[in-house]
């Protein structure tokens, strides 16, 4: 939109005007796009933080540009096989140091200062990994504990399928149950029901409709040290 300008929260200085007219925009948007499937000679972690850089400078929208260049940049590491799944948080990385991100886009911008921008995108790359990893083995740690917890405290109801389904989302609906084939309707609410008596889940209403909610998965997701709580019938 003509008048677009990115300003100092604080002080409401202009720091940057992204490109106008849409002919333009489409032109650095196409090279853009010929940069990241083309340039096969630059190793794609490299391609990935430069064309972050481009995607934010050309701003092609009025609003949501951090977020959707964050989610192309997952988007992206699945294209190239670097990731089966974008379960990269990449945005924790760069909402922690958001100030150190902004000032390094304008760097770029305004001293063509790429190599501490790059360092830095391959340094939130490196360090969203491993904090990923971690997380993934302490959802790993929760599935054991919670296969065991249910096979001692409901061992008519478990099987792997059902507790395995829980692990698929924070919250599941009965439906889920049913779609997964494990259990007809009234057999899958019961079962759904029972967990919830033994206290891995907690049911809550959602206008009609009966959600089971995960809190102890719940937990893990949001736990920045990776806590993995026990269960309390």
């Amino acid at each position: 939109m003509p008048g677009t300008t990115l300003t100092n929260q604080s002080t409401g200085a202009i720091v940057y005007t992204p490109p106008q007219g849409a002919t333009l925009l489409r032109d650095l948007l196409a090279n853009w796009e010929r940069y990241l499937h083309d340039a096969n000679m630059i190793d794609p972690l490299i391609r990935m933080a430069v064309c972050h850089y481009q995607f934010e400078a050309i701003h092609p929208f009025t609003d949501g540009n951090g977020r959707t260049g964050r989610i192309l940049n997952l988007l992206y590491l699945v294209e190239q096989d670097l990731l089966d799944l974008p379960i990269l948080y990449l945005s924790r990385a760069i909402i922690r140091n958001k100030t150190e991100y902004y000032a390094l886009l304008n760097q770029v911008t305004s001293n063509d200062a790429w190599e501490p921008w790059l360092l830095y995108m391959l340094a939130a790359v490196a360090e969203t990994a491993l904090w990923t990893t971690e997380k993934i083995h302490a959802i790993r740690e929760l599935l054991r504990e919670t296969t065991a917890y249910v096979q001692r405290k409901a061992a008519s109801l478990y099987s792997r399928e059902l507790v395995e389904l829980i692990f698929v989302q924070p919250c599941s609906r009965i439906s889920n149950v049913v779609e997964a084939g494990i259990a007809k309707r009234q057999t899958a609410s019961e079962y759904l029901k029972e967990l919830v008596d033994i206290g891995v889940l907690k049911e809550m209403k959602a206008g009609r409709e009966k959600l089971f909610i995960h809190p102890n998965l719940m937990t893990v997701l949001k736990s920045e040290d990776h806590v993995v709580p026990n269960y309390r019938a």
